[in-house]
């Protein structure tokens, strides 16, 4: 299984920390993670990951795969800059949104266009006024968001 994680690229403390967590305890679960193969979330969700012994995948934005992180096992190199953002989140069974700005956005945008279940944790939140409730979850954990993304991509279809 393959679950994606975004987010930030220029990461704080805390969301490097959390990104890390998710990497780590997705690959406990035996998931393979996919991201924009970058820094921030991205590099810390695969360092977790590897630490776990879990496999990575970037989706780079250029034609070098000398760009991605060092904790990327697959680099994959698309040339399309923020469009590769669709592969990303097409990529995976359900997505994982840790902080971000507006390359999150659009991810997390992109998912939710194609019935890609979204968690957030420290991410946007997104609602709009003619519907009840917020568009896609929101963790309070590390667990619950790794759990909620396990569950959800069991579950699709």
């Amino acid at each position: 299984m393959i679950i994606a994680v975004i987010g930030s690229s220029k990461a704080n403390e805390e969301l490097y920390k959390l990104a890390t967590q998710v990497g780590y305890e997705l690959a406990q679960n035996s998931i393979i993670i996919v991201c924009g193969g970058l820094g921030g979330v991205m590099e810390a969700a695969c360092k977790g990951a590897k630490q776990a012994k879990g496999t990575t995948i970037g989706i780079l934005p250029g034609n070098d795969p000398k760009d991605a992180n060092e904790f990327v096992d697959i680099p994959i190199c698309t040339g399309m800059g923020y469009a590769r953002n669709v592969i990303v989140v097409k990529t995976g069974l359900s997505v994982i949104a840790i902080g971000g700005a507006y390359g999150t956005l659009s991810e997390i945008g992109h998912a939710l266009g194609d019935n890609i279940p979204v968690v957030g944790l420290k991410t946007w939140s997104i609602h709009q006024e003619n519907m009840t409730g917020d568009l896609f979850t929101s963790a309070k954990s590390v667990k619950q968001a790794v759990d909620l993304a396990i569950h959800a991509a069991l579950n699709r279809h």
